[in-house]
């Protein structure tokens, strides 16, 4: 559709923006009523919220607005999957200048879209505000199909941590992006539209995973949330993570340490879990460390060591993770 938001109008863009969703059993009521109605057979309602603002986590000139879309999305969604919990639904908050074009806010739906059908769930409803830039306001649902949460807080001493997903990947295809390139594709990607293990928060769970989370903020900062929580220490053996060549090649080149991007960098959205040592993990989840009792700060050492680089994304920090 041509034109800007501004000529479209409030409700000609709700329109527009309907109009290019889908559906699932889940959702009892749909986008245009007072809300949304979305079964919950469990009971419990598993919620998660984010907001993303332009040029804090995301760039027009580096990423499409379906990036943005698969992106907010995503980022939301794996917070439910880390639960143990099923996505069923996304509620959007959009605010948008009245010059932006149509088009922009209509590939951001797609993007929406996209990535809920990827989790199986879907866009359910929201809100459209006119502002002076852009802001993406995300609130994501779950369902736990009678599992209990697995939260922070329950790591014991003897525990295995082990992760699925990407690490390091987003971090390496920032520092592509801020250096003026768009390869190796493959990292720039993995910075625009991550790509969560969805399904396999509740299949940890049912394997009796003790805590879990998703790696938003770096895999140091994110297993410290798990150590603070659960009051013990986690030590991460740097050997046991697999470093693809070609993101040794990125780090040659622009002057930095891997192990760097792989401990410290956000927005991959793999999953960490710990797990009682005798559990039988599927060929997806690499165990990359213990838990242990817990003793003086840090929380989290690296091969036995505190981890010393500056690193984990902080929002009221710098941009680069």
């Amino acid at each position: 559709m041509k034109g800007t938001v501004g000529e479209l109008g409030e409700f000609g863009l709700i329109r527009e923006l309907t109009s290019r969703l889908t559906t699932t059993p889940a959702v009892r009521v749909g986008p245009g009523d007072d809300a949304a109605v979305v079964a919950a057979p469990d009971r419990r309602v598993v919620a998660s919220t984010d907001i993303l603002v332009e040029g804090r986590h995301f760039r027009r000139d580096w990423s499409t607005a379906y990036d943005v879309g698969r992106k907010a999305a995503a980022q939301n969604l794996a917070d439910i999957a880390a639960m143990g919990a099923v996505p069923t639904a996304l509620l959007l908050g959009l605010v948008v200048p009245a010059e932006l074009p149509v088009t922009w806010a209509s590939e951001l739906m797609d993007g929406l879209r996209d990535e809920c059908q990827v989790a199986g769930a879907a866009v359910v409803g929201g809100d459209v505000v006119r502002g002076d830039s852009i802001m993406v306001s995300i609130t994501a649902l779950g369902d736990l199909r009678n599992q209990e949460p697995v939260t922070r807080a329950g790591a014991q001493p003897g525990d295995l941590v082990a992760v699925t997903g990407w690490l390091g990947w987003s971090a390496a295809g920032y520092a592509v992006l801020s250096r003026g390139f768009r390869s190796p594709r493959a990292f720039v990607e993995a910075h625009r539209r991550p790509e969560p293990p969805y399904h396999a928060g509740p299949a940890a769970a049912g394997l009796g995973a003790t805590a879990m989370c998703d790696v938003s903020d770096g895999l140091i900062a994110d297993l410290g949330h798990i150590a603070e929580a659960s009051k013990v220490r986690i030590d991460i053996r740097s050997g046991a993570i697999d470093i693809p060549s070609q993101m040794n090649d990125i780090g040659q080149a622009v002057g930095v340490d891997p192990m760097q991007w792989v401990l410290t960098g956000g927005e991959d959205h793999a999953i960490v879990a710990t797990f009682p040592p005798d559990v039988k993990l599927p060929a997806r989840w690499k165990v990359i460390g213990e838990v242990l009792n817990p003793s003086a700060l840090p929380q989290v050492t690296v091969d036995g060591a505190p981890w010393t680089s500056k690193g984990g994304w902080d929002h009221f920090g710098d941009m680069e993770s």
